[in-house]
């Protein structure tokens, strides 16, 4: 089983705004941490919001933070809304289906239980879980305030 880029981005991101809480955060910010090119991200960003997972903020002080609070942030939700249009194989696939074992096949279904405790598992984390005293991501996520754009002038 291999995860897709998309339902990565996603957790990044979402941890990104977790570790920076009560900041918006610039995908520009969001891309150079996580080490990801701003056009893909902009995609991942476009469904956490229209998910409502984070919510985005338009104009010069414009970005991204998160739209609920992070233990009302269910893992198992998010990959599911960013894997469920993968099928895992052609089988479970109704349309594109050629596979003449279908009807028979024990292996489908131990796949489908597999996958079912996949979930289940992701089912009992939470953002919070992620973030909650992980001061390896922090170190690498935390977003520094910016310096004032003026200076002072001494007396």
């Amino acid at each position: 089983m291999r995860l897709t880029i998309r339902t990565n981005l996603a957790l990044r991101t979402l941890m990104m705004c977790a570790v920076n809480e009560g900041q918006t955060l610039r995908k520009h910010e969001i891309a150079e941490a996580c080490n990801v090119s701003e056009n893909h991200l902009a995609q991942v960003i476009n469904t956490l919001g229209q998910l409502d997972f984070v919510e985005t903020v338009r104009g010069r002080r414009g970005g991204l933070r998160l739209a609920r609070r992070m233990d009302q942030i269910n893992v198992g939700d998010v990959f599911r809304a960013f894997e469920a249009s993968v099928p895992f194989a052609e089988c479970f696939e109704p349309q594109a289906n050629t596979c003449p074992l279908v009807d028979v096949c024990i292996l489908r279904n131990a796949l489908s239980a597999a996958i079912e405790a996949f979930y289940a598992t992701l089912d009992r984390l939470t953002l919070r879980d992620l973030v909650k005293d992980n001061t390896g991501l922090k170190r690498i996520l935390a977003i520094r305030p910016e310096m004032p754009r003026f200076a002072l002038s001494c007396p």
